[in-house]
């Protein structure tokens, strides 16, 4: 009975333990500021793709701008979270969600194949596409996990 109770208290300290280590990691960019957001970002791309000072600069202003978008949308959802709005977006708002979405990578896309030389904007394009693989695969974890 003794040894029952003991390992039911472990399991319970493991569940707390990594429900706790899940959720601060999910809010680590909430802390951030735009700015610093989008200074995280260009230095990671310009360690992938060795931009040089002047493209720096341009892409910096693109990932401040992006920054500060992103910003806007987590506080809105937030918001919406706090006062428990639950409501699903109609097939017209999720219609057009979409498109501003897509409008806003074909611009981006439009910016840095100004901005990159044709290689950089090549390797670019395949880091987009590892990116969103690795989302799409984790995402797909976590649908099996909670069945």
């Amino acid at each position: 009975m003794k040894k029952v109770v003991v390992s039911a208290i472990m399991l319970l300290i493991g569940v707390v333990a990594t429900a706790q280590r899940g959720e601060g990691r999910r809010g680590h960019l909430q802390d951030l500021s735009t700015t610093q957001m989008a200074s995280l970002h260009t230095k990671k791309m310009t360690l992938a793709l060795d931009l040089s000072e002047a493209q720096q600069n341009q892409i910096q202003a693109i990932n401040l701008e992006k920054a500060k978008l992103r910003k806007e949308k987590m506080e809105a959802r937030a918001a919406k979270k706090e006062k428990k709005e639950k409501s699903k977006p109609s097939s017209e708002e999720r219609y057009a969600m979409q498109m501003e979405r897509l409008d806003q990578k074909i611009a981006q896309k439009a910016k840095m194949k100004e901005i990159l030389s044709q290689e950089q904007y090549e390797k670019w394009e395949r880091l987009l596409a590892k990116h969103g693989k690795q989302k799409r695969e984790k995402r797909k974890k976590g649908k099996k996990a909670g069945k």
